[in-house]
């Protein structure tokens, strides 16, 4: 049987009722339950994420094209030539 916590704080979904919800682990199926004794909204959160890549950004794209593509920037000054 697992072992039921009260969450501090936390406000249920359903009836938003404070310091009403319950969590526990479901090893069976390695997902986190949680239930409002007030009201007995349950929900489910999957404790392990499925194998999912690392998102492409900028900083990890690793593309040969890409790379030289990009050119250093050259800043013109603005205000003309000066005079002595």
């Amino acid at each position: 049987m697992p072992i039921k916590r009260f969450i501090a704080g936390a406000v249920c979904q359903q009836c938003g009722a404070q310091d009403k919800v319950r969590a526990w682990e479901d090893e069976a199926e390695k997902v986190m339950r949680r239930e409002c004794v007030s009201c007995g909204h349950q929900d489910v959160i999957a404790l392990e994420t499925p194998d999912q890549s690392e998102l492409v950004t900028r900083v990890n794209y690793t593309d040969p094209v890409f790379d030289e593509d990009v050119k250093p920037v050259r800043i013109l000054d603005a205000s003309g030539p000066k005079d002595s």
